[in-house]
């Protein structure tokens, strides 16, 4: 494992589905080596309400103080504070007011639900077998670029997570890829490289080689996540994310402080 990056995608157990206690994912990442940490748990949800998929309303408060104990027993070691928030385009002005109460180091966006079909949980996948998948990842894809246009987000995460259970789309998707680039870089969105997907059905890292190298030539900048959900993930397969973030061309990535972004050579 390379221990040179930083893990930005850490969840912990207000989300409902991870394991592990704030600290302990802390002590992992210290032990690996890494530069720093972030926990990225999933900012609570507007339109459902579902326990086993984000923390709730009550809970945002004690995670964000949680992660600022953290920071101030581990005064050595930069643990950054991050959140995670699903794109739900009824619901923005709600997560845009939550959002504005803290201070983070860096937002996520994520995309979870085509409509009311939340696509990446395994309950629901049998919707896939009714739907054309190549509409599928057209609105998708329509998705993460209006995301990104809201300037809400500072990075887009497991970008291409729609191919999770394995569904690949039936015709050439370059042109939707070169679209969704230059939205992100208009937009001036990161990208972040999400190990997560290697023990998926799908079995490859989010994104693939082929929109990576789409994002370099647009001039996407990069960061590095193992969507950690039980401590032993932390840094999982970052050797995996570096050797793709090279084979696409990257010779640099960001890491973040206060929403700001801090350009670094790829070791």
């Amino acid at each position: 494992m390379h221990r040179q990056l930083p893990d930005y995608h850490i969840h912990t157990p207000f989300c409902g589905h991870a394991g592990g206690t704030m600290a302990e994912y802390v002590q992992e990442a210290r032990e690996l080596g890494l530069p720093e940490m972030g926990f990225a748990d999933h900012l609570p949800l507007f339109h459902i309400d579902d326990p086993t998929l984000a923390m709730s309303h009550n809970d945002l408060p004690r995670y964000i103080e949680q992660v600022q104990r953290l920071q101030q027993a581990n005064p050595d070691y930069p643990v950054r504070l991050g959140i995670e928030a699903d794109f739900i385009h009824d619901h923005l002005e709600d997560v845009a007011a939550v959002l504005a109460r803290y201070e983070f180091d860096y937002i996520y966006g994520s995309v979870h639900f085509v409509g009311g079909w939340g696509f990446d949980q395994s309950r629901f996948k049998f919707e896939f077998e009714k739907r054309d998948i190549d509409d599928v990842y057209e609105e998708y894809f329509g998705l993460v670029m209006t995301a990104a246009r809201t300037g809400l987000f500072d990075i887009m995460t497991h970008l291409d997570v729609v191919k999770k259970y394995g569904h690949r789309p039936r015709r050439d998707l370059a042109g939707l890829y070169r679209r969704v680039a230059g939205t992100l870089a208009k937009s001036d969105v990161a990208i972040e490289l999400n190990s997560s997907g290697l023990s998926k059905p799908v079995g490859e890292i989010y994104p693939s080689l082929e929109i990576l190298k789409i994002m370099r030539e647009h001039g996407v900048p990069i960061t590095f996540g193992s969507d950690s959900h039980k401590p032993s993930q932390v840094g999982r397969e970052f050797d995996q994310l570096l050797r793709l973030a090279r084979d696409a061309g990257y010779s640099d990535y960001v890491r973040f402080a206060g929403r700001r972004r801090i350009p670094m050579p790829l070791p």
